[in-house]
């Protein structure tokens, strides 16, 4: 039973993967800022019979990360940096506070973590490492700079990283979705239709879902079993790589 650490699991996807990794028989290390968020999702996965543990880490400290990984029960296998947040508005109008709180959280933060995992993973001859990017890892999109800027980051840190480890077997890539339906994805539903002074309702169909040809939201368990994959020995050789995950997106400018 491998162990994977996620980070950001108090809810959206971070929650939705660890419960559906738990129930594909993971055992699953859930973490966020405050204990009291990640407990609820620790506590659904014990009752339905899922291994699971849940540890206060705050990405952003580095004091946080080494007294949370002092206080797991077993060795990180497999780390899923999914810890993010967003804010949707001009560059001009952006506080420079939250644009480095975002990088600092979604960038800055996974090399953080990564770099606390990565010796143990080296000495035990195993490890993968997962970052959740999104489709804009790949595309960009008007007023979201920070989000965009950290979330392209995170593909050139794998690609690195990728290098760095490649004596072991350990390995690094990160997934690329495109809209998760979340509390995330529904604030930014509604600060999109304020900038781009349009309802929410198409928001939604013309900003975020019309671009991808399936036409719907990618699901916490595609998340869950694509995050599990490269556990496999079919993917001892795939690393480094950015793995979209977006129904088809056809264009170069995400919305």
């Amino acid at each position: 039973m491998h162990a994977i650490l996620i980070t950001g699991a108090a809810s959206g996807i971070g929650a939705g993967i660890a419960t559906e990794l738990a129930r594909m028989g993971s055992h699953v290390i859930v973490t966020d800022r405050k204990l009291e968020d990640v407990e609820p999702v620790a506590s659904t996965i014990r009752e339905s019979g899922g291994s699971v543990e849940a540890v206060a880490l705050d990405v952003t400290s580095e004091e946080s990360v080494t007294e949370a990984l002092g206080r797991l029960s077993r060795p990180v296998d497999v780390l899923v940096n999914n810890a993010g947040l967003q804010l949707v508005a001009p560059l001009e109008e952006f506080p420079m506070p939250s644009w480095e709180l975002l990088v600092q959280v979604m960038l800055i933060g996974v090399a953080r973590v990564t770099r606390a995992v990565l010796p143990g993973m080296r000495t035990r001859g195993f490890g993968r490492i997962v970052n959740m990017g999104s489709i804009h890892s790949l595309v960009a999109s008007p007023y979201k700079s920070a989000y965009v800027a950290a979330k392209h980051g995170l593909v050139g840190f794998s690609k690195t990283i990728a290098l760095e480890a490649a004596g072991v077997d350990v390995t690094i890539n990160t997934i690329c979705p495109s809209y998760v339906k979340t509390a995330l994805v529904d604030k930014q539903i509604a600060d999109q239709a304020r900038v781009r002074g349009i309802p929410e309702e198409q928001v939604v169909t013309e900003v975020m879902l019309k671009p991808m040809p399936k036409g719907v939201f990618i699901g916490y368990d595609e998340l869950a079993g694509i995050t599990a994959f490269p556990v496999y020995p079919a993917a001892r050789n795939i690393t480094g790589q950015a793995i979209a995950v977006d129904g088809g997106w056809p264009g170069q400018e995400a919305p």
